[in-house]
């Protein structure tokens, strides 16, 4: 081992002079290194003979504690048996652990004595602090009020403690509040007969109140008196009153409400001819009445001691106990109250009675807030109404939307029955736009009428149900019904419902017009009810009701997006899934967009492009008819010239007026019903449709001579001067215009006299080459025509050279 060590120590003094002599320049320092190497030995030395001192004082305090422990481990046995043999002495007993048990007992029972002193002690005070209130309330109320108020403060901080100490003395917190409530009431039964006396001498509440002389003094002091004896419990409410808690109404105002409640009673509690159940907006206007009535009176008198008393307390921004309005109106609304509960289960059966009765509640809801800024003590949320109170806490918003549900549908079919339901109605929209039937401009109104019935409902969930369970249902109704005249105009145009209705018997449905202006109507009633019902829920989804409403349902939908948890509600037990599916697509997305009436205004619009295509198709397939006796005839050909005034007074083809009177009629029933938008497409469709026609079965089919080119011009020119005169000048050219660049090429002149290009010159710069025919269409301003379209006309002249 040791020549280990030794082989070690002389490897690492090897290696670090390796290190230090690397080369011959370094042993000059040779010296210096001899000098440091011995400085740190002597450092290494001064360290260890530090530590050796260290160890050997440890070492000694190491001893010196030993032995103290072990001297008191001997005093603590001697004491132990010192306490041992006194405990066998007091206690008689012949084991310690029996003296141990029996002497926990004695300390135990000597803590319960403790506790029942205090306890003891605890209701003295009480007593004695509510057997002094008791003296002074009648002799002086001012003087009894300090001992209740520490009797309250008792109260209230047992009932604090209770929870920390474990509820371990609730039958004395009982005794203790049930002392302070006791003795509030007869000092408010008494405080409350004084104030009633001077309210009596002031002939409250009569039109002629009077606080002359001293009144006003002694009514003040009153309403001090009262207010100073609920001071605590105001406190404990605090400066936010809890949306789900009645809000409490002050002493004073509860007594001088008192002859106006009895008033109530007295007008709708018994048989009084005011007492009528299909008439709540007698006693809603009552409370009113009382409002304007009284209002100024407690902004004079009240409203500075109000103000005076909590300006710098945790109450000040508590509208119902710094405002004497809405105090006012707290104190108030206990009588309505009653009777509003007392009504709701008379009617509840009655669904006329009780949607009447919602009505008016929610408009005496909207006009306490609105008319009167009442919040209900609650600053930040508001207050919720008696209407939510109702529908909420009292569980009739199941029964109200049913009912409202039940009176809606029954509105939505009294609209659609009657025959003169769905015929145009012209005058109750601009009249550049299109028009709508009678029936959708009834139901549009019966839904706007369904949203000003539920919007000033302050729940989420029952505005999203009233939207989705009624107005989007009447939508989705309407919607089937007007697919349902669709689908029944295209039945009776096929040709297979054709031989069913040839073969059947006399009880199958006689089948509606299809063809003519009797048929364009029917499918203009559902284009136009369509449109019109698709704007509007646009116009809606820009409504700052719907879009609040809009807000917080993705507000609410977002928050479960992120775990993808599309069965979780929204609001009552609307999942985010079947919301979406009634609503919009966009429900939960996080890039924005969308709206309320994403779905339904989206299928509104498919039926409206769907019925576009099919009016349009209509108007091709009956004028492609109408012109199959134009296509027969066959002047073309012909040789003689006119003179420049037959050439000017050309008539239109005879077998070329029925296309044309047909084209102008619809097209001019179009122009009253459609707006110009819808109408220009439409024209453009049929147009290029007749233009096809006309090219296919006239232009490139015959052969023309000059004189018969002219004629199918003006033929032509007759078509877009209809097209003109509905659509707007020069309108049917531009939407015929590969037609109208045929028959340019069509009459060229093919002599050699005259001015301008002839016939034979584009003939041959035509079929030269595929450029050169180019240039030639581009020197005569034709921009449409291909250059292969272009040899083909001109090979339809009968002087064609070949």
């Amino acid at each position: 081992m040791a020549d280990i060590q030794l082989s070690s120590r002389a490897t690492r003094v090897e290696d670090y002079l390796n290190d230090k002599l690397q080369t011959t320049a370094d042993l000059e320092g040779l010296d210096i290194l001899l000098e440091n190497v011995q400085t740190q030995q002597e450092l290494l030395k001064q360290q260890l003979l530090e530590a050796e001192q260290h160890l050997a004082d440890a070492t000694k305090a190491s001893e010196i504690h030993s032995s103290a422990l072990l001297q008191q481990a001997r005093q603590f046995k001697k004491q132990q048996a010192d306490v041992d043999r006194r405990l066998l002495i007091v206690t008689r007993s012949e084991t310690s652990d029996d003296a141990i048990e029996k002497f926990d007992a004695d300390i135990r029972a000597l803590q319960q004595l403790d506790i029942a002193t205090g306890y003891v002690e605890l209701l003295a005070q009480v007593e004695d602090l509510s057997a002094e209130a008791r003296r002074n309330f009648k002799s002086s109320p001012q003087a009894a009020l300090q001992p209740y108020l520490r009797l309250q403060k008792l109260a209230i901080a047992l009932k604090e403690a209770q929870p920390a100490a474990e509820d371990a003395a609730p039958h004395l917190v009982d005794h203790v509040e049930k002392t302070a409530q006791h003795l509030w009431k007869q000092m408010k039964d008494t405080f409350a007969a004084d104030f009633e006396k001077v309210l009596t001498r002031m002939k409250w509440p009569g039109k002629d109140v009077s606080l002359a002389g001293s009144l006003e003094h002694e009514w003040t002091d009153g309403v001090e008196r009262l207010l100073d004896l609920q001071e605590p419990e105001l406190n404990i409410q605090g400066d936010h009153v809890k949306p789900h808690e009645e809000p409490l109404v002050l002493l004073p105002l509860e007594v001088m409400v008192r002859p106006l409640d009895l008033r109530f009673q007295y007008h709708f509690h018994g048989d009084r001819p005011t007492n009528k159940l299909d008439k709540p907006e007698y006693f809603f206007s009552h409370i009113m009445g009382l409002l304007n009535s009284y209002d100024e009176f407690f902004a004079t008198y009240l409203q500075p001691i109000l103000r005076k008393r909590f300006k710098a307390s945790n109450l000040s921004m508590t509208s119902i106990f710094i405002d004497s309005t809405s105090a006012l109106i707290t104190a108030l609304l206990p009588m309505l109250r009653r009777k509003v509960f007392g009504v709701i289960p008379q009617i509840g059966k009655q669904p006329q009675l009780l949607s009447h009765f919602i009505h008016e509640l929610m408009s005496f809801d909207t006009s306490l807030r609105d008319d009167w800024n009442y919040d209900g003590g609650n600053g930040v949320e508001g207050w919720k109404g008696l209407t939510w109170e109702v529908l909420v806490k009292q569980d009739w918003f199941g029964r109200w939307l049913e009912v409202e549900k039940t009176f809606a549908l029954s509105r939505y079919r009294n609209i659609i029955e009657p025959p003169e339901s769905f015929e145009i109605d012209y005058e109750s929209v601009e009249p550049s736009a299109t028009k709508p039937t009678n029936a959708a401009i009834r139901v549009n109104d019966l839904l706007e009428t369904i949203t000003d019935r539920y919007r000033p409902l302050p729940s989420f969930s029952q505005k999203l149900r009233f939207l989705i369970d009624i107005q989007i249902a009447i939508f989705d109704l309407f919607h089937v019904r007007l697919a349902s005249f669709l689908d029944e105009y295209l039945m009776d145009t096929s040709s297979i419902m054709h031989t069913i209705q040839g073969v059947s018997s006399s009880g199958v449905k006689q089948k509606l017009p299809t063809e003519g202006l009797l048929g364009l109507e029917r499918l203009v009633r559902v284009y136009g009810s369509a449109e019109y019902l698709e704007k509007k829920m646009r116009d809606w989804s820009d409504d700052v009701f719907f879009l609040e409403l809009w807000e917080e349902l993705q507000d609410r939908a977002r928050a479960h997006a992120p775990q993808g948890q599309k069965k979780k509600t929204v609001g009552g037990n609307m999942t985010v899934e079947h919301v979406a599916d009634k609503t919009s697509a966009a429900v939960g997305n996080e890039e924005g967009g969308g709206a309320l009436f994403d779905e339904t205004a989206g299928a509104y619009r498919r039926l409206r492009v769907r019925t576009e295509g099919v009016i349009t198709d209509t108007l091709v397939q009956q004028i492609r008819s109408s012109l199959n006796a134009y296509r027969q005839i066959n002047p073309w050909s012909a040789l003689s010239s006119p003179s420049a005034g037959e050439e000017m007074n050309l008539s239109i083809s005879a077998e070329f007026d029925a296309p044309i009177g047909l084209l102008s009629s619809f097209l001019s029933f179009l122009a009253n019903a459609l707006a110009q938008a819808p109408l220009r497409r439409i024209a453009r469709q049929v147009v290029l449709a007749m233009q096809s026609f006309l090219w296919d079965k006239i232009l490139v089919f015959y052969k023309f001579s000059v004189t018969g080119a002219k004629q199918f011009r003006r033929d032509v020119q007759g078509l877009w001067e209809v097209v003109d005169r509905f659509i707007g000048v020069g309108q049917g050219e531009m939407g015929m215009r590969k037609l109208a660049e045929g028959l340019v090429l069509l009459e060229l002149n093919g002599g050699d006299g005259g001015q301008g290009l002839k016939l034979r010159d584009v003939e041959k710069r035509l079929f030269k080459d595929n450029e050169s025919g180019r240039e030639v269409l581009e020197e005569m301003g034709l921009e449409v025509l291909s250059e292969s379209d272009a040899r083909t006309v001109v090979q339809k002249r009968i002087d064609y050279a070949g």
